[in-house]
């Protein structure tokens, strides 16, 4: 398989409806390895927590996997991915799978996962692959086996909207530090790997186009993108983004990648507290066809309710009165009734009349550039 041209990608676009849908993490987890292993793998809950995105018009999810999984019981780990993939069908919706992930812990561990950190935004989320596997490169062909057996068992499944290969590659941390030179080192092992996992993926045959979001910097001209941006953007079949800005932010970050002539997907965005709402996102992203993906279905170990300064100053889950992400509390009581209702509205309501924002390949300037 080879990447998609921009018609194969407008062809594969024209045929989807408006994307509205979250990033899904059960309640009960507290992060992916606890979704997915046999012991905590809970299909009951799933099965109650997708209904309810279903009920508000959300029609597809993004889901975090983990390579570990794959190492740990690979059959079993396909086996469970069929069985969430059944139950999201049943509600309508359809999936977009993670395979890598650079945030937050670089030393994941199987088996039972540390309780949240009380107070704390999304304390136990692990990296993948974690910081020995990325530095040990003997450790990259068992990498490329998952990617190929995973991204192979599903290839021709409809029930798989998309393929996001690395989520945010540039960001986390190597070692437990901060600092700039790790992070620098970081990237000079993510950058090749990420080429390479995009080549894996595309080994294993997906009829599903394949992505990784940018989320940082001026996007406005070309020089900007850092050499790891532009693996991502020149080697994605859909162009996806993140953003936690307000509405103008939005829309000029969406502006921003029109210049690429290819469907748009923000995988991540809802930040109450910057302005990231429902209310300042959903309407412009009906209008120009751009899927969105906010962060946080329901409030449950993850506290992602509660806002990123937790990081260093932790908040107890009684003081975050605006929440920060998720929708519905634990018992599917929506966090505001205004919300639903509003999302319910825009989902399921009558079609955008606008043109859609991103450029069909026989509307460029330039031919020569729908390559």
């Amino acid at each position: 398989m080879s990447h998609w041209t921009r018609d194969e990608a407008a062809r594969w676009y024209a045929q989807q409806p408006w994307l509205v849908d979250s990033n899904f993490t059960p309640a009960s987890a507290v992060n992916q390895l606890e979704m997915w292993q046999a012991e905590t793998f809970n299909p009951v809950e799933i099965d109650r927590e997708l209904g309810w995105a279903a009920a508000i018009g959300m029609n597809t999810m993004r889901v975090y996997l983990h390579d570990l999984l794959w190492l740990q019981d690979s059959a079993g780990f396909v086996g469970r991915i069929d069985t969430y993939l059944t139950i999201a069908a049943r509600h309508g919706i359809r999936t977009t799978f993670v395979l890598f992930d650079s945030y937050w812990n670089p030393e994941p561990v199987l088996g039972p996962q540390n309780p949240p950190m009380p107070g704390i935004h999304n304390s136990g989320w692990v990296q993948s692959p974690g910081a020995a596997a990325l530095i040990d490169t003997t450790q990259h062909a068992r990498l490329q086996a998952y990617v190929h057996d995973i991204v192979g068992a599903f290839a021709d499944d409809e029930r798989v909207l998309a393929w996001d290969i690395w989520n945010e590659p540039d960001n986390g941390r190597l070692v437990n530090t901060w600092s700039p030179e790790s992070l620098a080192e970081k990237a000079a092992l993510v950058t090749p790997l990420l080429l390479k996992a995009f080549d894996w993926a595309r080994e294993a045959g997906p009829t599903q186009p394949l992505t990784s979001g940018i989320w940082i910097g001026d996007w406005s001209a070309d020089e900007n993108f850092t050499p790891l941006q532009r693996i991502q953007l020149d080697h994605s079949d859909v162009i996806s983004f993140h953003t936690y800005g307000d509405g103008d932010d939005f829309a000029q970050r969406a502006r921003w990648l029109e210049r690429f002539g290819r469907p748009l997907l923000c995988t991540e965005y809802l930040a109450r507290a910057t302005g990231s709402t429902f209310h300042s996102v959903l309407p412009f992203a009906k209008a120009h066809k751009i899927g969105v993906f906010n962060w946080g279905l329901v409030c449950g170990k993850t506290q992602t309710h509660l806002p990123w300064e937790s990081w260093t100053s932790p908040a107890s889950a009684e003081a975050a009165d605006l929440w920060f992400h998720d929708i519905f509390h634990a018992d599917g009581t929506p966090y505001l009734e205004e919300e639903t209702s509003f999302i319910r509205a825009m989902t399921l309501g009558t079609a955008p009349s606008e043109q859609p924002l991103f450029v069909q390949p026989a509307m460029l300037e330039n031919p020569a550039q729908a390559a």
